[in-house]
C-alpha cells in the first residue's frame, strides 16, 4: 500500500526537514522578509506545488471551489502577509499547513487503498486464460476466445474462467470468492459449473454455456464495479453541501479580510489584522471531512459486503436497506430449499408410470424446481415422444402436445382454465394435477423443505422490529403449514405473480417516511416484484443472469442469515456517515466563529481542517473492521 505513495511520502519528509532547515535559519541570521521568503518557499513548493498547479488546472476548467483553491489562496496569502504594514511574517505557518493538508492527503489515499482491497480481491475472480481442447490436445486460449459449446480442461488450483456444464470428472471448488462461504462445494458429471470459483482436487472437462462476457464472473466484476454509481442520499447531500458551502466561505472570507477594516480609523493599519482572521477562516472552512469521508464510510460498507457474498448495487441500496421495515419473502427457493422430491403419485385412469411420464415430459424444458423434480422422478425422458405446442403460463402451470395428445400439467387454476374437474389431496407438500385430453387422470404430490437458518434468521429480524412476510403460488393449507414452521409474520397464499406485485404496492403505501419495504425472492420468476420494491434481493442467485439483472442486492448463496448481515452493514455504515456529518459540522462551525472574531490561531484552523478529516476517515475504516456473525 505505501510503495504506491512512495512519491508523496518523499515529498513530506523532505518538505519537514526543510522546514525545520528554514525554521533554524529564521532563528539564528536576521534576515529580511524577501529573504525568508525565498528560504521558506523551498519547503512549501517541494509539497505544494501539485496542489497550487491543481487549484490553477481545475480555476481553467471552471472548477473553482474545491479543497485545493482554498488551500492554495490561504497559504499564499500568508506567505505574503508579512510585507503588510504592522504585520508578522507567517511564513512556517504557512507551509505547516499545506504540509499537513499534503499529510491528511496521504493518509486518504492509504484509507480509500484499504476499502478497494476487499473488492479487488472480489477482481481476482477474472480468469486469466482457458485451456481449450482441439481435438486431443488443449491449448492456452484468451476466455474471450472460446466459444459456447466448447470443451475446456480445468486443473486443480485453476479459476473455473467461464460457465458450463460438467461433462468429465468429479472435483471440489472453492467458492469463497463468490459466495463468502468457506467450505468446498462438490461438484459432478452434469453438474452446472460458475466461472470464478477454483477448482481444487481433480481435472474437470466442461462444455461452456456461455460466453466470458456473460459469463458470471464478468458480470459480478461489472457489478461491482459500478457500484458507486448509485449514490446514497448522505452522498448526494454531501456533494450537494459542497458545492453551495464552498463559495459561501469564500465569500465571507473576503468579507471578513476587507469590510470590517472600513469601520476603523486605520484602514492600512488593520488590514493586515483582518486578513490574517480571513485567511484562517478560508483553512478551516475546507469541508475535506465530509467530502472524503462518507463517501468512504459507505465504499467500506459495499467492500465488507462483498467479501462476505453480498453484493450490492450502489450505496443508495445501503441507504434503504437501513430503513428496512417490512420484508416480504417469496417461498419456494428463499424460505425454503427448492429442492422438490415426488413423494406420492395418485393415477385416475392410467397408471402411475404413465402419470409421471405426461407431466415430466410436459415439464421437460422448464428449469422451476418443481419442473427438475418431475424429471428426477422420471428418468427416461428420451423414449421417443415427441413434445410440441408448449404453453407456459405464469402461476398456473405448462399446457402441451405429447404426442398429439393434449396435457395440462398444473395447479388447481389451471385445472379449472382447461374446464377439468379435479380432486383435492390430504398429502402435505405441493400438488400437481395432470389432465390428459380434457380428462383429469391424477395428480403428483411433491414436498420441499425448509432451509436450516430460516428460522432462526426470521426471529433475528422480528427482533429487529422488522416485519415479515411469506407470499406464495402454493396451496393455502401448504402455506399455513410452512409460515408457522418459520414463525413468519404474515403469508398469502395460491398468488400469480401480478398478485405479489399488488401486495407489495399496498405494502409500501403503509409505509412511513423513513420506512422501506425488501422484498427477497429467487429472482428467475420475481423479476417484477425484485423491480416493484424499495430494495428487490435475489437470493440464492449463483449463476443466475435474471438475478443479477433484476435484483438491487443480489446473495451469492442460499442463506437467510445474509438478510440480517445486509441489515446490520446497512445500519452500521449509515451511523458511521452520520457520525462524521455531526462531528465534522459542529467542530468546523465552532472554529469557523472563533476565526471571525479572531481567536482562532492557525494550529487550531489546521486541527479543522485537516485534524477532522483524520479522525472522520479513521472512524469510517472502522467499517472494514465489522465481523459478520
Amino acid at each position: 500500500m505505501l510503495k504506491e505513495n512512495t512519491k508523496d511520502i518523499a515529498q513530506i519528509i523532505l518538505s519537514a526537514v526543510l522546514l525545520a532547515v528554514a525554521i533554524f535559519i529564521e532563528h539564528t541570521f536576521n534576515l529580511q522578509v524577501w529573504q525568508l521568503l525565498i528560504v521558506f518557499l523551498i519547503p512549501y513548493l517541494i509539497v505544494g506545488f501539485e496542489v497550487v498547479k491543481e487549484a490553477i488546472e481545475e480555476i481553467f476548467h471552471g472548477h473553482i471551489f474545491d479543497e485545493d483553491f482554498l488551500m492554495s489562496i490561504a497559504t499564499i496569502g500568508a506567505m505574503l502577509i508579512g510585507f503588510l504594514p504592522n504585520t508578522e511574517p507567517m511564513f512556517h505557518e504557512a507551509v505547516l499547513v499545506m504540509l499537513l493538508f499534503k499529510i491528511g492527503e496521504l493518509l486518504e489515499e492509504i484509507a480509500d487503498g484499504k476499502t478497494e482491497k476487499s473488492i479487488e480481491e472480489l477482481m481476482k475472480i477474472r480468469p486469466d486464460y482457458a485451456n481449450l481442447f482441439k481435438g486431443d490436445t488443449f491449448e492456452k486460449v484468451d476466455p474471450n476466445d472460446v466459444k459456447v459449446g466448447d470443451i475446456i480442461l480445468i486443473t486443480p488450483n485453476e479459476k473455473v474462467p467461464l460457465d458450463g456444464i460438467v461433462v468429465e470428472g468429479e472435483s471440489s471448488l472453492d467458492t469463497k470468492a463468490i459466495t463468502g462461504e468457506s467450505i468446498p462445494r462438490k461438484i459432478k458429471e452434469n453438474e452446472e459449473i460458475i466461472s470464478g470459483t477454483i477448482n481444487l482436487t481433480s481435472n474437470l472437462k466442461v462444455r461452456v454455456t456461455k460466453l466470458f462476457e456473460e459469463s458470471t464472473a464478468s458480470k459480478i466484476i461489472e457489478l461491482v464495479k459500478n457500484a458507486e454509481e448509485g449514490k446514497s442520499k448522505s452522498e448526494n447531500f454531501i456533494t450537494k453541501f459542497a458545492k453551495i458551502y464552498t463559495p459561501i466561505v469564500v465569500i465571507l472570507a473576503l468579507i471578513i479580510s476587507f469590510v470590517p477594516p472600513l469601520f476603523t480609523a486605520d484602514y492600512a493599519g488593520n488590514l493586515s489584522i483582518w486578513l490574517v482572521r480571513g485567511l484562517t477562516f478560508l483553512v478551516i472552512s475546507c469541508p475535506c471531512a465530509l467530502v472524503i469521508s462518507v463517501p468512504l464510510s459507505f465504499f467500506g460498507g459495499i467492500g465488507i459486503a462483498s467479501k462476505n457474498g453480498i453484493l450490492i448495487k450502489g450505496s443508495n441500496y445501503i441507504d434503504q436497506m437501513a430503513k428496512a421495515k417490512n420484508i416480504v419473502f417469496d417461498k419456494t427457493g428463499t424460505l425454503t430449499k427448492g429442492s422438490f422430491e415426488v413423494v406420492a403419485i395418485h393415477p385416475e385412469i392410467i397408471d402411475e408410470e404413465k402419470l409421471l411420464h405426461l407431466a415430466a415430459h410436459v415439464e421437460r424444458f422448464s428449469n422451476h424446481p418443481i419442473a427438475i423434480s418431475l424429471k428426477q422422478a422420471f428418468r427416461n425422458e428420451d423414449d421417443g415422444c415427441k413434445v410440441t405446442d408448449i404453453e407456459d403460463l405464469s402461476g398456473e402451470g405448462i399446457i402441451a402436445k405429447v404426442n398429439d395428445n393434449k396435457v395440462a400439467v398444473g395447479n388447481k387454476k389451471l385445472m379449472e382454465r382447461v374446464g377439468v374437474e379435479h380432486k383435492d389431496c390430504e398429502h402435505k407438500g405441493t400438488i400437481v394435477h395432470v389432465a390428459l385430453n380434457n380428462q383429469y387422470v391424477g395428480h403428483i404430490v411433491i414436498s420441499d423443505k425448509i432451509k436450516d437458518d430460516a428460522v432462526e434468521s426470521l426471529s433475528k429480524l422480528e427482533k429487529m422490529k422488522i416485519k415479515t412476510m411469506m407470499l406464495t403460488g402454493d396451496h393455502e393449507a401448504i402455506a399455513k403449514e410452512i409460515a408457522a414452521e418459520l414463525g413468519v409474520g404474515d403469508y398469502k397464499a395460491e398468488l400469480l405473480p401480478q398478485d405479489k406485485l399488488k401486495l407489495l404496492e399496498e405494502i409500501k403505501e403503509k409505509e412511513g417516511k423513513n420506512e422501506r419495504t425488501i422484498f427477497v425472492g429467487d429472482g428467475a420468476n420475481d423479476a417484477p416484484v425484485l423491480a416493484g420494491a424499495d430494495v428487490g434481493i435475489a437470493m440464492g442467485a449463483l449463476g443466475s443472469d435474471t438475478a443479477i439483472e433484476a435484483a438491487d442486492i443480489v446473495l451469492m448463496d442460499d442463506k437467510v442469515r445474509r438478510i440480517v448481515d445486509t441489515i446490520k452493514i446497512s445500519k452500521k455504515t449509515v451511523a458511521i456517515a452520520k457520525e462524521n456529518i455531526i462531528f465534522a459540522i459542529v467542530i468546523k462551525v465552532a472554529v469557523l466563529i472563533l476565526a471571525s472574531f479572531g481567536y482562532a490561531p492557525m494550529w487550531l484552523a489546521v486541527f479543522a481542517d485537516v485534524g477532522v478529516t483524520l479522525i472522520a476517515i479513521l472512524n469510517a475504516l472502522r467499517m472494514l473492521k465489522m465481523k459478520i456473525d
